[in-house]
């Protein structure tokens, strides 16, 4: 089968290698799992870095979430087994992780649904607590984590505010239903936000951006509101003020979805079900802006790194039918 390779730390353009390689053999508790779709993550990025929080042994393949078929024929959502992740003909899952992939959504779709979508719920609903009427201001509206919050703030009631950079990105913003798009390329993010909010701020930030995002935010954020630190996409941890929080009273709460896998499995899976029902009623759907064929996904790993897409791009293998 043919898996993309990774045998030296770098730039994913530069360090991922398209090669022939044995299928992978499913361990106990594991099955084989015919790749559909996998979508492209930052994490994935970041594995080619050697930055991120997983440090599989090289070589390895990335990719970490896909939609898979089993060999009974069910179409799932999984999390393959690192170092054989899912920019591959087939990968192994530990059967218990498995979640049917939600029959209004096709093969492309269903793979952008599990992580980013995951993690927007239990960072707006379980550490933010969003409530309806209140306002939610989201960095990197238009990218595959900050779409999905957008959605899911939209769907529990919330006056949804996305930061972009540049028209291109903030005219997808607007599509995906933000009530206040700001360009951060020529608008200033705190007085917009200050004025849309008459003073007020935002209730709850949602920032898979770090820097200047964190930045700004803190200076634009509610009485007792809540900023939820995502991810570091700016490549820059910021230093958080703590006597800032305590003077305007607000809260920096941390989210490593990940962890919800093993310490509160049963969340996930309920969390799942009430994503599933958002895609049947159209609420929710992911922003697949681009679907390439597995050539091509060295190149789009390095553009999701490097910031210039839109939405989620997801790999279709050969033989991938949607």
């Amino acid at each position: 089968m043919q898996a993309w390779r990774v045998h030296r730390n770098g730039e994913p353009g530069e360090v991922m290698e398209l090669e022939e390689v044995d299928r992978p053999v499913p361990g106990d508790g594991q099955v084989l799992l015919k790749v559909r779709a996998a979508n492209i993550n930052f994490p994935d990025a970041l594995l080619c870095r050697g930055q991120y929080q997983v440090r599989p042994p090289l070589p390895f393949t990335p990719g970490v979430e896909i939609c898979g078929e089993t060999e009974d024929g069910r179409r799932v959502l999984a999390n393959p087994a690192l170092p054989d992740g899912g920019f591959a003909d087939y990968v192994v899952a530990d059967e218990a992780s498995l979640l049917p992939a939600p029959d209004t959504l096709d093969d492309a779709e269903a793979a952008a649904l599990h992580i980013g979508y995951q993690t927007g719920w239990f960072g707006l609903h379980r550490r933010a607590r969003l409530r309806a009427g209140e306002t939610l201001l989201v960095h990197a509206a238009a990218g595959g984590v900050g779409s999905a919050a957008v959605q899911l703030g939209k769907a529990a009631g919330a006056t949804v505010i996305g930061v972009t950079g540049g028209p291109e990105k903030a005219a997808t913003a607007r599509e995906l239903g933000c009530d206040l798009v700001i360009d951060r390329r020529s608008e200033d993010i705190v007085a917009a936000v200050k004025e849309a909010t008459a003073g007020r701020g935002a209730d709850v930030v949602y920032d898979p951006v770090g820097g200047d995002a964190y930045a700004k935010s803190v200076k634009c954020i509610a009485f007792e509101g809540r900023v939820v630190v995502v991810g570091f996409a700016s490549g820059t941890v910021p230093a958080p003020g703590l006597n800032h929080a305590l003077v305007k009273n607000y809260s920096i709460a941390g989210l490593h979805w990940g962890l919800y896998t093993t310490k509160d499995p049963a969340a996930v899976r309920a969390c799942h079900d009430e994503l599933t029902a958002l895609a049947d009623q159209g609420v929710v759907r992911p922003l697949v802006s681009e679907r390439v064929p597995m050539a091509g996904a060295a190149r789009a790993v390095q553009r999701v790194a490097d910031g210039t897409s839109t939405g989620r791009i997801v790999v279709l293998p050969a033989g991938g039918t949607r």
